[in-house]
């Protein structure tokens, strides 16, 4: 690993991580429509735990992240766990596809650019632009010293448009050597800063703010409105 980034204490309040609607009540369930019964309800949930990571990693059974790592008791915690435990099989830009991170912006305007940009990429790879997807903003604080890449030419590789080999690369040595995460400026707004937060426990005060509605109308830029 090239040498680390400089740390940065970091005092933020009321980061945004956006996240689709669905998923936000916790105690809700997708499953519950199709079942007839509160007993067929109860077997339709044995079988989702059976491959809910979540779950999983809440009992130690993920080799990414143990459950020593994780949050329990407090607000939402089910939320910063979930960050953690459903990692993308590629990975994103600073986590692979074993662990993941909870990722956030220090901007509304910056976790809208995100959303919106990889969703639009999903549309493009379809060619058709034609869809609406809500999105629950999660807000949290963070009072951490965080590696910070912001104004480092060094790792200018970090914030490829089209590849996280070299962020992959660079967010596992720090991970390694017990960082809390990473601090870098968006790619997909220059004027934004991100967060990748590599520790469960720091995730703070975790609460709900706005949701919102992106549409897609034949073009691959969204209208947004809040509901």
């Amino acid at each position: 690993m090239k040498t680390a980034p400089q740390l940065t204490l970091l005092r933020q309040f009321d980061t945004v991580r956006l996240i689709p609607s669905r998923f936000a009540d916790a105690e809700d369930s997708v499953l519950a429509p199709l079942a007839e019964s509160d007993a067929v309800l109860r077997d339709l949930f044995d079988l989702d735990n059976a491959t809910n990571d979540r779950l999983r990693g809440e009992s130690g059974q993920l080799p990414g992240i143990g459950m020593d790592e994780l949050v329990f008791g407090v607000p939402n915690f089910r939320m910063i766990n979930a960050a953690y435990t459903y990692a993308r099989p590629e990975g994103s830009r600073f986590n692979d596809g074993e662990r993941g991170a909870w990722y956030c912006a220090f901007e509304l305007e910056t976790a809208l650019a995100e959303v919106s940009f990889h969703k639009t990429v999903e549309y493009q790879e379809i060619g058709r632009f034609d869809d609406s997807v809500s999105y629950q903003a999660l807000l949290a604080d963070f009072t951490a010293a965080f590696h910070d890449i912001r104004g480092n030419p060094a790792f200018a590789d970090c914030l490829a448009g089209d590849s996280y080999l070299a962020s992959q690369r660079l967010a596992a040595g720090l991970l390694d050597a017990g960082s809390m995460g990473i601090v870098y400026p968006s790619v997909r707004r220059p004027a934004g800063t991100n967060l990748a937060c590599f520790r469960p426990a720091l995730v703070g005060n975790v609460r709900k703010g706005q949701a919102y509605r992106l549409t897609w109308a034949d073009s691959p830029t969204p209208a947004v409105e809040p509901i």
